[in-house]
C-alpha cells in the first residue's frame, strides 16, 4: 500500500507555506481545527508583522488576535503562539529545537505539531497522526490502536523510518483527496485490489471519479485507467 501511495503521489510536500522552522510552528498552531488553505491566506500578513520568537512574545494580544481571527478559537491560538515565543526566547535563545522531547514541552506543540516540524523544517522522520492519518489508519486496518501516539507508534514499526514523514504526508493527501471520510472514492483508488474497506464508496470508475480532488486528479484518473 505504501509503494501504491508512492506511485500515486511521487511529489509531496508540507501543505503549509513556511520559510523556517518557526513559521512552521505557527502555522501548524493555526492549522488545528482550520484549513490548510485557510492558514496560507493568514500567515504572510502574520509573518511580516513578527520574525523572530521575540516578536511574538511581545506582541499586543488584541492585534495579534485580529490577524489570526479567521483561522477559528483565536484566543487560544494567540495563547499558544505568544506562550511560544516566551519559551523560546527563555529556554531556547529564540530558536525552535530539532528534536522530539524538547519541542512537547512547548505551548501549543503536541506530538503531531512536534513531528509536523520536525519532518519538513529539520528532515527529522516523523508521522504525523493527524484526523486523516487516524481515520485511514483504521480503514485500512494498520492497527486497532484509537490513541494518535499509540497509532504513529503501531504504524511505525510497519514503515522504514526515513520513510515515516513522507508516508504521514501520502497518507495525508489521499485523506484528502480520494479516501474521503463519508464518500471515499473506492472505484479509482489506487488501493483497491489491498483495501479491507474497498467498497465503502462508488466502486464505479465514471461515479467515482467526480469525488476526486486535488492538483493530482488527472495524474490519479490516469492510473485508474480514465
Amino acid at each position: 500500500m505504501d509503494r501504491s501511495l508512492q506511485t500515486a503521489f511521487p511529489h509531496v510536500y508540507c501543505e503549509l507555506d513556511f520559510t523556517n522552522p518557526l513559521e512552521l510552528s505557527v502555522a501548524t498552531i493555526l492549522s488545528a481545527q482550520c484549513t490548510d488553505v485557510r492558514v496560507n491566506l493568514t500567515t504572510p500578513a502574520l509573518f511580516r508583522r513578527y520574525r523572530t520568537a521575540e516578536d511574538y512574545a511581545g506582541a499586543d494580544r488584541t492585534e495579534l488576535e485580529e490577524m489570526i481571527r479567521s483561522t477559528g478559537f483565536y484566543r487560544n491560538k494567540a495563547n499558544s503562539i505568544m506562550g511560544l515565543g516566551q519559551a523560546l526566547v527563555e529556554r531556547f535563545d529564540g530558536e525552535v529545537p530539532n528534536n522530539l522531547s524538547d519541542l512537547v514541552s512547548l505551548p501549543g506543540f503536541g506530538r503531531k505539531t512536534a513531528n509536523v516540524v520536525l519532518g519538513n523544517a529539520f528532515g527529522v522522520p516523523g508521522i504525523t497522526v493527524d484526523t486523516h492519518f487516524g481515520r485511514l489508519a483504521a480503514r485500512w486496518k494498520w492497527t486497532d490502536e484509537t490513541d494518535p501516539v499509540k497509532i504513529e507508534h503501531a504504524v511505525g514499526e510497519l514503515i522504514e523510518r526515513k520513510n515515516w514523514t513522507d508516508l504521514s504526508h501520502r497518507v495525508i493527501f489521499h485523506g484528502r483527496r480520494v479516501c474521503h471520510s463519508r464518500k471515499p472514492a473506492c472505484g479509482v483508488c489506487v488501493l483497491a485490489a489491498d483495501c479491507p474497506s474497498y467498497g465503502l464508496g462508488p466502486v464505479e470508475k465514471a461515479e467515482a471519479a467526480k469525488l476526486v480532488k486535488g492538483p493530482e486528479t488527472d495524474h490519479l484518473l490516469a492510473l485508474a485507467g480514465m
